[in-house]
C-alpha cells in the first residue's frame, strides 16, 4: 500500500508549511496556529508538572512560533534575552556586594534603546543625513521591523530595572529568562507581565489549571477570536479600506461613519488579540493581566489611559514617569512629565508628525485634568465617583474626543489627516449615509455589534464565563469549533486571515 509514502511534493509543501511566509505570517487565529497548539498541548499535558522539561519545552515552541511571526529576528529575540540575563546576573552580585549598579544598568538601556531607535528611527535617521550631507552619506537599505519588537524590549528593559531596584531577584537560569521574554502567547502583542508577579509562575515546580480556568480560557479565545478574526477583519477590509482609498466616495459622512468605525476596529483588534492570548495562557495555567476594560466607557482622559492598554500604561508609569520624578517636583514637573510619558508614549507606536501631535494631545490632555481636579472642587477622576447625568455627558465627551484624534494614528502623513478633517466638515451631506448603508451594510452592523459587545455590563461577562465553565468538555468543545467554523468562514469571505494585527508593527 503506498497510503503512507510521501513523494518529493508532499515533503517540499511539508517544509514550506514549516518555514517562515512573510506573505502569511503566523498569528494566534490562524489555521497553523490552531493545529500547532494541539500538536503541543499533547507534549505539554506529559511535561507541565516537570519544571525544567517544561520550561525548555515552552521555550523552544516559543521560539519556533515567533519564527513562524517573524522569521530570522527570531535571533534578535535570542540577543536580548542573553544580553540583558547577562546583564541581570552582573547587577544582582554587585547590589549582593553591596556595590552600584547604574554602569550596568545603563548597559543595558543603551543597547535595548539602540535596538528600538534603529527599527523605529533608522530610516527618519538616515533621511536626515542624507539630506543635510548628500544622498548617499548612509544608505541603511530597507528596514523590516520585527513583528512586536517594542514589546520584549520592555519586557526586558522591566527586568532589568527591577533587579536595580531590588524588587525582584535575578531567574534562576537563562531558561527561565528566555521563557519570560519569549512565551509564545505574549511575545509580541503582550499584554506586558509585571516581573515579580510572572517570575515566580516560571519556577513553579507544579502547575494547576482549575476547572474555572478552562472555563474562562475558553470564553476568552472565543469571544477574542470573534473580535479579533472576524469583527475587526470585516470592518477593516468591507468598510475602512474602501473609504479610505475613496471607493466610496469623498463625503464628510463617510469619513465620520470611518472614525467611529476606526475606534471599535482598533478596539477588537487589540482587545481581541489580547483575549485568546490570555485565554491560552490560562489553558495552560499561566495568568496574565488584563490588558483592556472597555476603554470607551471612560468619563476622563485620566480614567481611559486606565482601561486602554493597561499593561503599557502601566509600565510607562511606572518606569518612565516615576523615574522622571512623577509627581513629587512640584506642579509644573508633574504636568511636564505626564506629557512627555506620552510623548513616548506615540513614539512607541510610530515615529511620524501625526503620531507624535497624537501623543502631545493626550499628555496635554493628561495634565490639564490633574490641573481641573485640583482646581475644580467636588471634580473626580473617574466615572463610577460622579452623578449619573455628569457620567454620560462626559463619557460622550470623552469618546468623541478621542475618536477625533484616531486620523492621527491611522494618518501616516499630516496632510491625510486634515484631509479627513475637511471633508468631515466641508462636504457633509447627512443623505450620504444611506448610500453608505447600501454599499457597507454588513460592515455597519458589524460596527453596531462590536459597540454593543463593548458596551455591555461587567457582569455579564461574569455569567457568559460562568455559563462556558458549566457547559462542561463538551459544551466548551462546541463552542470552540463553532467559533473556529466562524472564524474560517470569514476569512474565506474576506480572502485571507488578515494579517497580522495592527499593534505587531509596533
Amino acid at each position: 500500500m503506498d497510503f503512507f509514502k510521501f513523494d518529493g511534493e508532499v515533503w517540499q509543501r511539508l517544509l514550506t508549511l514549516l518555514n517562515y511566509d512573510s506573505a502569511s505570517p503566523m498569528t494566534l487565529a490562524s489555521g497553523f496556529f490552531l493545529f500547532a497548539f494541539l500538536v503541543f498541548g499533547i507534549g505539554y499535558m506529559a511535561v507541565r508538572n516537570r519544571r525544567m522539561a517544561r520550561t525548555i519545552y515552552v521555550s523552544l515552541i516559543s521560539l519556533y512560533f515567533y519564527y513562524k511571526i517573524s522569521g530570522l529576528f527570531v535571533l534578535l529575540l535570542l540577543f536580548v534575552a542573553t544580553s540583558d540575563y547577562l546583564i541581570g546576573q552582573r547587577i544582582a552580585k554587585r547590589r549582593s556586594e553591596g556595590l552600584k549598579t547604574r554602569g550596568w544598568v545603563t548597559l543595558s538601556m543603551i543597547i535595548n534603546i539602540l535596538i528600538l531607535a534603529y527599527f523605529k528611527i533608522g530610516g527618519l535617521f538616515e533621511e536626515a543625513l542624507n539630506n543635510l550631507f548628500g544622498n548617499g552619506t548612509i544608505n541603511l537599505g530597507e528596514i523590516l521591523v520585527p513583528a512586536g519588537v517594542s514589546f520584549f524590549v520592555f519586557q526586558s528593559m522591566s527586568y532589568i530595572i527591577d533587579l536595580s531596584r531590588g524588587v525582584i531577584s535575578p531567574v534562576k537560569r537563562y531558561l527561565d529568562y528566555l521563557f519570560l521574554l519569549s512565551f509564545f502567547p505574549k511575545v509580541f502583542l503582550g499584554p506586558l507581565v509585571r516581573n515579580k508577579e510572572f517570575i515566580p509562575q516560571i519556577e513553579s515546580e507544579n502547575i494547576v489549571v482549575t476547572r474555572d480556568d478552562i472555563g474562562r480560557a475558553v470564553a476568552l479565545v472565543s469571544s477574542g477570536l470573534i473580535k479579533y478574526a472576524v469583527i475587526s477583519k470585516a470592518i477593516d477590509t468591507l468598510l475602512l479600506i474602501p473609504a479610505v482609498s475613496g471607493d466610496f466616495g469623498d463625503s464628510g459622512v463617510v469619513m465620520l461613519v470611518a472614525l467611529y468605525a476606526f475606534g471599535i476596529r482598533l478596539y477588537c483588534d487589540f482587545s481581541g488579540y489580547s483575549d485568546i492570548a490570555i485565554g491560552i495562557a490560562q489553558a495552560l495555567g499561566y495568568k496574565l493581566p488584563d490588558n483592556f476594560d472597555a476603554p470607551f466607557k471612560s468619563a476622563t482622559i485620566t480614567e481611559f489611559w486606565r482601561r486602554w492598554h493597561i499593561s503599557l500604561s502601566s509600565w510607562l508609569r511606572d518606569y518612565l514617569y516615576i523615574s522622571l520624578g512623577g509627581n513629587r517636583k512640584g506642579r509644573f514637573r508633574t504636568y511636564m512629565n505626564l506629557t512627555i510619558t506620552m510623548f513616548v508614549c506615540a513614539m512607541w507606536h510610530k515615529v511620524n508628525l501625526p503620531y507624535v501631535v497624537w501623543g502631545m494631545l493626550q499628555g496635554v490632555g493628561l495634565a490639564l485634568h490633574k490641573l481641573w481636579l485640583e482646581k475644580i472642587s467636588g471634580s473626580k477622576a473617574l466615572g463610577k465617583d460622579m452623578k449619573r447625568g455628569k457620567r454620560i455627558l462626559a463619557t460622550l465627551l470623552m469618546f468623541n474626543f478621542m475618536t477625533f484624534t484616531w486620523p492621527m494614528i491611522c494618518m501616516d502623513t499630516w496632510e491625510g489627516v486634515m484631509d479627513i478633517y475637511t471633508k468631515i466638515f466641508t462636504n457633509f451631506a447627512a443623505g450620504d449615509f444611506i448610500a453608505l448603508m447600501h454599499k457597507a451594510g454588513f460592515a455597519l452592523v458589524l460596527v453596531v455589534i462590536g459597540y454593543a459587545m463593548h458596551f455591555m455590563p461587567k457582569r455579564f461577562n461574569g455569567v457568559l464565563t460562568g455559563w462556558v465553565t458549566r457547559s462542561g468538555f463538551v459544551g466548551q468543545l462546541l463552542i470552540l469549533v463553532v467559533t473556529i467554523w466562524i472564524v474560517m468562514q470569514a476569512q474565506m469571505m474576506l480572502a485571507g486571515d488578515g494579517g497580522l494585527p495592527v499593534y505587531a508593527a509596533f
